[in-house]
């Protein structure tokens, strides 16, 4: 088994975003979080989440503090 997992379930971005499970399958459905399915489960690609993450997020004045735009 990998110690760097690549793909990640909803629960898995969940816990990594520290969000509830329902919240990640609403966004996956809603195409607000890059998703894709396998049959009926969500599956994450972990870089696309980090990236996403940083284009979520606004740096005001010196750098200290951050905005998430969800």
């Amino acid at each position: 088994m990998q110690k760097h997992k690549e793909i990640l379930t909803a629960k898995e971005v969940a816990e990594y975003l520290k969000i509830h499970p329902l919240t990640v399958h609403k966004y996956a459905r809603e195409g607000k979080i890059p998703a894709f399915k396998i049959g009926t489960d969500w599956r994450f690609h972990k870089k696309y989440i980090e990236r996403w993450i940083k284009e979520k997020s606004v740096y005001h004045g010196n750098g200290k503090e951050h905005k998430n735009l969800l």
